[in-house]
């Protein structure tokens, strides 16, 4: 199945069948590291030294947190 890197918007050739949740891919283009997060849908969030958690799918500006 198909999708594009959330960075770069390449396209990226994920066998579902081959993959499991969790994995972790690189992009070619870009190089992110991205995280399978769910297979059905296929959905990939990308890795960051602090990881993510499911809030991160729409990321925010933290702006809360100076508060």
């Amino acid at each position: 199945m198909a999708i594009v890197c959330p960075e770069c918007d390449n396209p990226l050739d994920i066998d579902v069948d081959m993959t499991d949740e969790g994995e972790v891919i690189t992009c070619d283009e870009c190089g992110t590291e991205l995280e399978v997060v769910t297979l059905d849908p296929l959905h990939v969030a990308p890795v960051d030294a602090e990881g993510y958690d499911d809030e991160d799918l729409t990321r925010d500006s933290g702006e809360e947190e100076d508060e």
